[in-house]
């Protein structure tokens, strides 16, 4: 599947991404999922949208995004695209020192290395300027010290680090500052706790207890004083990815189905015959492929460099591809009927999956909310 704002470079990236992805059977165990991404990193698929300087491609979120859509339409949807490559790949080579790509991009490029992602706590989900981890810097040694807790992290058993989101006070207005740390899995303070989620996922999910975690100086990602601007690098091509993650299942879902309508035959006629079973298919092919559009566009500007056209994007095709995605799960799993909710068909576990692009990395009414208020101009409730 391509569209016309694709290059001819992207196109067949596409089909290179495709038919690596076709070649292997669906992950559904931690072993198959890691041997998929260390032979997907060899191929440079992980790393495209890092710079050629440190072992990327050289490319962009839109490249990645690509990557990622056709992945999961494939049937082999990467969670940890989304946070390695896209946000803390992304962060560390716009903000990061010399020493810092040096050490972490090469590894996140090839796959050998991963990063999780720590935002979101307890008491601060949606409203991120409630975030209570605290960094101080310890004056004897200038050593960072980190205190808090995180919920919801991915992938951190299986990560090498995990990059922090704290927060330092700002003495004179008492506002949150914004800071990141790279956290070692191993560093003494840092401990995990693994999530019991129903969500069936090759990727685990954890909480995350920071107590008194040392780092040295040179563990801070960028400017302590840049405040938003670095956290939101990473965040917007989150929103990005998670969209190219949602059209994928969507798209994986919607090709199950359409097999199965066009050879199930009931009365001497394929179902896929009759409109009921139709239409409702139809839509959802329509409402994929206009999510595709918007993320493409919301990944173009993000490359381009327009932080501010490509947040607004970035938060339409999160929601647009989200609400695609669960309508095309649903309906494929519908079109089956009891066939849908068995293991041989592959669909029942995508039910709760799809949920994933609606509610993170942030629920659709809170993209509601930033629309209604940054692009119509109405006013805050809160």
């Amino acid at each position: 599947m391509t569209t016309l704002l694709e290059s001819d470079e992207h196109k067949s990236l596409r089909e290179a991404v495709s038919a690596f992805a076709r070649s292997h059977p669906r992950a559904t165990a931690p072993a198959e999922s890691r041997h998929f991404w260390q032979e997907a990193g060899k191929l440079g698929y992980i790393g495209v949208s890092l710079p050629e300087a440190y072992g990327g491609g050289g490319g962009g979120v839109t490249e990645l995004s690509l990557v990622l859509e056709e992945m999961g339409a494939a049937g082999n949807p990467l969670l940890m695209m989304i946070v390695s490559p896209a946000i803390c790949g992304t962060v560390i080579a716009r903000f990061g020192t010399e020493e810092q790509k040096r050490t972490w991009l090469p590894g996140i490029a090839d796959g050998t290395r991963l990063m999780a992602f720590g935002i979101t706590e307890p008491d601060a989900g949606s409203n991120s300027h409630r975030i209570t981890t605290t960094a101080r810097r310890d004056a004897a040694t200038g050593d960072w010290l980190l205190t808090g807790r995180k919920v919801f992290i991915s992938g951190v058993d299986i990560a090498d680090a995990t990059l922090i989101v704290g927060r330092t006070e700002d003495a004179r207005t008492g506002k949150l500052k914004p800071c990141l740390f790279i956290v070692p899995r191993d560093t003494p303070g840092f401990e995990r706790r693994q999530l019991d989620m129903e969500l069936h996922a090759t990727e685990k999910q954890f909480e995350l207890t920071l107590d008194d975690v040392r780092l040295p100086a040179d563990a801070l990602v960028g400017d302590e004083d840049a405040g938003l601007l670095q956290l939101f690098a990473g965040l917007n091509p989150e929103r990005i990815m998670t969209a190219a993650f949602g059209i994928g299942i969507g798209r994986y879902a919607l090709a199950r189905a359409l097999d199965y309508a066009r050879e199930r035959t009931v009365w001497k006629t394929p179902i896929g015959a009759h409109q009921a079973i139709a239409h409702p298919l139809a839509q959802a092919h329509i409402d994929l492929e206009l999510s595709r559009l918007m993320t493409q566009k919301a990944a173009h500007l993000y490359d381009a460099g327009d932080d501010m056209g490509a947040g607004e994007a970035a938060n339409m095709a999160k929601y647009a591809a989200g609400e695609a995605c669960v309508k095309a799960v649903d309906q494929a799993v519908h079109t089956l009927g009891g066939n849908g909710l068995t293991r041989e068909f592959g669909l029942a576990t995508l039910i709760t999956a799809a949920r994933v692009a609606r509610i993170a990395p942030v629920s659709r009414e809170m993209i509601l909310n930033y629309v209604s208020h940054q692009t119509l101009g109405l006013p805050k409730s809160y």
